[in-house]
């Protein structure tokens, strides 16, 4: 079972334009699709949609439409007293698959709101293979959140994986060693941010990206997948280092593109696979996903894993 938080979860409109965007002008648009999302929400839907038990856990009233659909979709969402209505995030795509996202703060939160979302995760820790804490943080959560949390659910027992950016991100980073996940997600950019490399050269260099990611290993993350957009992931355990590239894809929408990757790491976790192979089923969840308009999830018939290429990468350990 994996056990997914987004502290910050947003009903993802998403524009697809038929043409190039301009700023200031007008256009016509090919479709509009609306659906609950948030990064835990999106990998527990790509859990219930390969069979994986998930349970979410999400700030919603029990009988708002973003609970409802996610019930409705077959995941065991867990809503907990929310701080206000469930923010809206706009995405306008490309077709080129170019992304613009306008993403919105949502309602600010109070320390009961946030005591609230991490005893409905301590409560089940134990009962899942995998917890996520995944997403933005909400206005008024401090930057540690995920810091504290992590060490908390140490107590709890189990694995944890956290995928987040900015504040809480470095300030997880700061916290380690004591608070050091099982796994984290960062893609180049993230990277860069904590490590002082170049993001521009970590996405078009493995070997780099691996050198960056061992920094985590090096203070007590048990393993890093670093997500490279078209140049595929880097992983990075304690055993060794591997760099995967993509099938061909044609990019229709990049949006969650990195969910399904952490959760084709999951997957292949949870079926027992040699690291290699976990890599290869996360670059096979991504790249598929990217083929997909707005936040699709893709289906395991729509993943092209034997077209993934994995090499092992020296002097990273």
């Amino acid at each position: 079972m994996i056990l997914t938080l987004t502290p910050n979860p947003s009903i993802d409109r998403t524009v697809a334009l038929d043409g190039e965007l301009v700023r200031g002008q007008v256009h016509r648009v090919a479709s509009v699709t609306s659906q609950a999302g948030g990064k835990g929400v999106n990998i527990s839907r790509a859990a219930v949609s390969a069979d994986i038990p998930s349970i979410a856990v999400v700030p919603a009233a029990k009988d708002d439409p973003f609970v409802l659909e996610l019930l409705g979709a077959g995941i065991d969402c867990r809503p907990v007293t929310p701080a206000g209505d469930v923010r809206v995030n706009l995405t306008v795509t490309e077709p080129d698959g170019t992304t613009t996202k306008l993403n919105s703060p949502g309602a600010g939160v109070l320390p009961l709101h946030l005591e609230l979302m991490a005893q409905a995760v301590l409560v089940r820790a134990s009962g899942a293979d995998w917890t996520v804490l995944a997403g933005s943080l909400p206005v008024g959560a401090p930057a540690g959140f995920y810091a504290d949390l992590v060490r908390r659910l140490r107590e709890v027992g189990g694995r944890v994986a956290v995928d987040t950016s900015e504040a809480p991100l470095q300030a997880l980073v700061d916290a380690l060693p004591e608070a050091a996940p099982d796994l984290m997600k960062p893609n180049g950019e993230e990277l860069a941010s904590f490590t002082g490399g170049d993001a521009d050269e970590l996405e078009a260099n493995p070997a780099a990206t691996a050198a960056a990611a061992r920094q985590l290993i090096d203070r007590g993350v048990g393993a890093v997948l670093a997500t490279l957009g078209g140049n595929g992931a880097v992983l990075v355990t304690p055993e060794g280092a591997w760099h995967a590239t993509p099938p061909p894809t044609t990019v229709v929408s990049t949006v969650g593109a990195g969910d399904s990757s952490l959760f084709g790491y999951l997957l292949g976790d949870i079926r027992g696979l040699p690291a290699p192979d976990r890599l290869a089923l996360a670059v096979a969840y991504g790249s598929a996903a990217a083929g997909l308009p707005g936040t699709t999830i893709p289906q395991p018939s729509q993943l092209r894993t034997e077209l993934v290429g994995v090499t092992a990468l020296g002097g990273t350990a």
